[in-house]
Parts: C-alpha cells; sequence; structure tokens
C-alpha cells in the first residue's frame, strides 16, 4: 500500500483565485474549512483520488454551486490507519499524539504501542495521558505504566472532569491529535480544554449532515491565544500499520534501535534467528518480551499487505 501522501494525491495547480485555508472537521467527503482569510465554510473534496484529514491545508474554489477542495498543501505528517486493504486517515500535519488511557476501562496495551509506533513512524511526539486521576485507584494504575517514561514518553496524570492543569504546557506551540478508546474521556477533555466545544460538535455535525453526534466526526479545535491545535478522533478498537514499511517499524521501538543492527542477519525478523541480539536482550531482561512481540506482529502485518500473491 502506498501511503497516503498529500504530494502523491494533489491535484494539478489551479487558478490564483482559490482560497487557501485548513481542514477543521472531516466526515466522510464533506470537510469545514477555516479560511486564512477568516470564516469557515462547508465543502465538497473534488477529485476521487484525493484524501484529507483535519489539519490539511487546502485550496478552495469559491463556486456558485458550492464550494469545493481542489488541493491538498504537501503534508509534514500524516497519521493514519491501515490493514492492506484500506486506510481510515486520522490526521494530518500534526506533531504530537496523546494517547489517553482510564483506569475504569480496560487498557488494550496491545493498542496503546501501536500509537506509540505510529507516532514514531511520523516523528511525533508521544505523550501518554493518564485521565481520571482522580479515581480511587488511579495512583495503582498510573504504577503500571512507568515503563514508558522508562523508554523515554512524557506521561502526565489529570483529572479531565477537574483539573487538567498539568497538561497544557505540553499543547503549547503543538499540533496535536487526540487518541485513545471509547470511555477514556477524550471528549470531556477537549470541553475541559476548550469550553463550548460541545456545541460546536453539534454545529459541525449539522454542517457535515452527518446526522450523528461527536465521535463519528473527526473535528480540530485551536487552542486559546493561538497557540497551537488539538484534533479530537473517533474512539477506535484497531489501529493498523500496514502502510508502514520493516524498516520503519523497526526505527519505531526506541529500545531496540541499538540492538537491530547488531543482529547476525540483515533481514531478521527477531523471533528465533541465530545471532538475534533483540532476543539476547529480552532473555537478559533489559527489553520487554510484550514490544517484542509486538514489532514481529506488525512485520508480519507488514509482509502480507505487500505481498502481491495476496
Amino acid at each position: 500500500m502506498t501511503p497516503a501522501r498529500a504530494d502523491a494525491d494533489r491535484a494539478p495547480p489551479a487558478g490564483p483565485d482559490l482560497s487557501p485555508g485548513v481542514v477543521v472537521a472531516a466526515h466522510r467527503r464533506h470537510y469545514i474549512v477555516e479560511l486564512d482569510a477568516g470564516g469557515t465554510i462547508a465543502c465538497v473534496l473534488k477529485g476521487r483520488s484525493l484524501t484529507l484529514a483535519c489539519g490539511d491545508g487546502v485550496r478552495v474554489a469559491r463556486e456558485a454551486s458550492g464550494d469545493a477542495i481542489v488541493e491538498i498543501e504537501p503534508r509534514v505528517s500524516l497519521l493514519y490507519r491501515s490493514d492492506g486493504f484500506r486506510e481510515k486517515l486520522i490526521a494530518a500535519n500534526v506533531t504530537q499524539v496523546l494517547g489517553v488511557i482510564a483506569p475504569d476501562v480496560p487498557v488494550d496495551e496491545h493498542l496503546l504501542n501501536r500509537w506509540i509506533v505510529a507516532a514514531e513512524t511520523e516523528h511525533c511526539r508521544f505523550v501518554l495521558v493518564l485521565n481520571k486521576s482522580d479515581l480511587p485507584n488511579a495512583a495503582e494504575f498510573a504504577s503500571r505504566f512507568g515503563s514508558y517514561a522508562a523508554l523515554g514518553y512524557a506521561s502526565v496524570q489529570i483529572a479531565a472532569t477537574r483539573d487538567i492543569a498539568a497538561l497544557r504546557p505540553l499543547l503549547d506551540g503543538q499540533h496535536s491529535v487526540v487518541i485513545g478508546q471509547s470511555g477514556m474521556g477524550k471528549s470531556t477533555l477537549i470541553n475541559a480544554l476548550l469550553p463550548g466545544a460541545a456545541a460546536r460538535i453539534g454545529a459541525i455535525s449539522d454542517a457535515l449532515r452527518s446526522g450523528r453526534h461527536t465521535t463519528t466526526s473527526t473535528a480540530l479545535y485551536r487552542l486559546p491565544g493561538d497557540t497551537g491545535w488539538v484534533v479530537d478522533s473517533p474512539g477506535m478498537k484497531v489501529f493498523g500499520l500496514a502502510h508502514c514499511t520493516s524498516e520503519a517499524i523497526e526505527n519505531a521501538f526506541v529500545e531496540l534501535r541499538d540492538l537491530i543492527p547488531q543482529c547476525r542477519f540483515r533481514d531478521c525478523r527477531h523471533d528465533r534467528e541465530p545471532g538475534c541480539a533483540v532476543q539476547a536482550a529480552v532473555a537478559a531482561g533489559t527489553v520487554a518480551p510484550q514490544r517484542v512481540q509486538l514489532l514481529q506482529t506488525l512485520l508480519q502485518e507488514t509482509r502480507a499487505a505487500n505481498n502481491p500473491a495476496r
């Protein structure tokens, strides 16, 4: 699968009378664009080969028959998931990924690690947000995830219904996307960051004619003082990375970057091959076996997705 890059998908250059802007809401092929000149407009996407996400810089043709997006600006980053047959764009031009977890919802740690790998492959900072710190078992819950801080990932505890002060400094100047399973409190967090966001979500749903509410659409919110923006994404149960190359996946595991070049074989799958430096580190207890298991799974998935015989 070819990654959904803007420079590969963009339409031929159009005339100089196009209006530049940023996609701030998306539902299927309907979008809300915040124009650089001010104001927001509802648009359709012209060109079946184009794919868009919140955060995309675009150019809009203002026409009597309806406003249409006809160009996409080159992207700095693109966070999306794929399974080898289809892809789902989440956010473009992000600089950091906020992975939200909470103690009252079972955490799929395999899924959590996929978010981290996705962030690493797009050179984005990953922040683990431990929400609902006001619950009785929050301290015990947080202690379970200390290994991620040891890998160098920022970790912050908040209670979205009470106090999010600890998170705010991490948002300044960043283009963030909030990711999490359903029930983790992502929408509550967005409303705490931006009072009135819930009302805007309803307006977006109406403008996009989605007929559904909140998590069925993706929306971008600018932070007060224009110090950055945050994209709220729908809750997700899966996060495929079939579009990533084997090299990108291996490089996304920060604790394995120095080990992998030491493997005896260049095409080592880090399983049972002799001279595997990764498995030696697992045996020595210096690398978590579940992280290596995920690496093996992701490598298998990307090989299968790129197998022409499938």
